[in-house]
């Protein structure tokens, strides 16, 4: 089901460019992994998208070619769309790009030129390696809420499979992922997931 026509006033529309802004500094392994909170906020607490809605979005930057991050545009097309025509959607993509690229652009920039210089620093080191365990656990968050988006597990016990197949897949062979997106989407097209 997608969303209905919400209207978004201009304070919410700079509310929505500050949370990415916040998100943008929180998404430690890619935006993805701030995914859980897009959903909590999108979805669950200002209801301006579906959840199929959130979901398509994600799936179709995924499966298209170039930066994964194309979902936070689609997320903002998407909102701006539901909430007044063609104008509104290209104010939501740059609102919702603006903010989740702007500091962690100049963030990183900043970092890696300053990480690379003290790469031998034992501190410089350890922070790494402590990241590693916070940047999974951010991403199986992320796997859990697109997973259980229609809040019936036992139900969806084929898509758990193909999940933990194609997981398995891209661990222990070369086989490219847009193969295997491919033949999900031919899954999804034929109804058998």
């Amino acid at each position: 089901m997608s969303a209905s026509v919400v209207m978004i006033a201009a304070h919410e529309w700079w509310q929505l460019f500050s949370h990415y802004v916040l998100l943008s500094m929180l998404s430690i392994g890619g935006a993805i992994s701030t995914v859980p909170e897009m959903h909590r906020y999108l979805v669950d607490q200002h209801h301006w998208l579906s959840d199929a809605d959130f979901n398509a979005s994600i799936a179709i930057a995924q499966a298209a070619p170039g930066p994964n991050l194309l979902f936070v545009a689609l997320m903002g097309w998407k909102i701006g769309l539901n909430s007044g025509g063609l104008g509104n959607a290209l104010l939501g993509a740059s609102v919702t790009m603006l903010g989740i690229l702007l500091p962690s652009s100049t963030i990183t920039y900043l970092a890696a030129r300053w990480g690379h210089t003290n790469r031998n620093v034992r501190a410089v080191r350890a922070f790494k390696q402590g990241m590693a365990p916070l940047v999974i656990a951010l991403l199986l968050s992320t796997s859990w809420i697109l997973a259980t988006a229609h809040h019936d597990i036992p139900r969806e016990w084929p898509l758990w499979l193909i999940s933990a197949c194609t997981a398995l897949i891209v661990w222990r062979t070369r086989i490219h992922l847009l193969w295997l997106l491919a033949i999900g989407a031919l899954l999804g097209w034929f109804g058998i997931l």
